[in-house]
């Protein structure tokens, strides 16, 4: 029972990109590891930028910085 966690900044992802990565996960496990696909598991988890930190600041600071 595969179990793929997916951890990404909340910016604007649509319901379709969504659908289309727990796809495509999916697809992936079964034709890879030979997966069933009624047993593999996909989360998505949608973090707001400044709970995602990197190189000592939060998200929003890393990118102004870096822009």
């Amino acid at each position: 029972m595969p179990y793929v966690n997916v951890r990404i900044t909340r910016e604007s992802v649509t319901a379709q990109q969504k659908a289309r990565i727990i796809r495509e996960i999916t697809e992936t496990l079964q034709s890879v590891l030979g997966k069933n696909p009624e047993h593999t598991h996909i989360v998505i988890d949608e973090v707001d930028l400044e709970n995602w930190g990197l190189g000592g600041m939060n998200a929003v600071e890393f990118r102004a910085q870096h822009q």
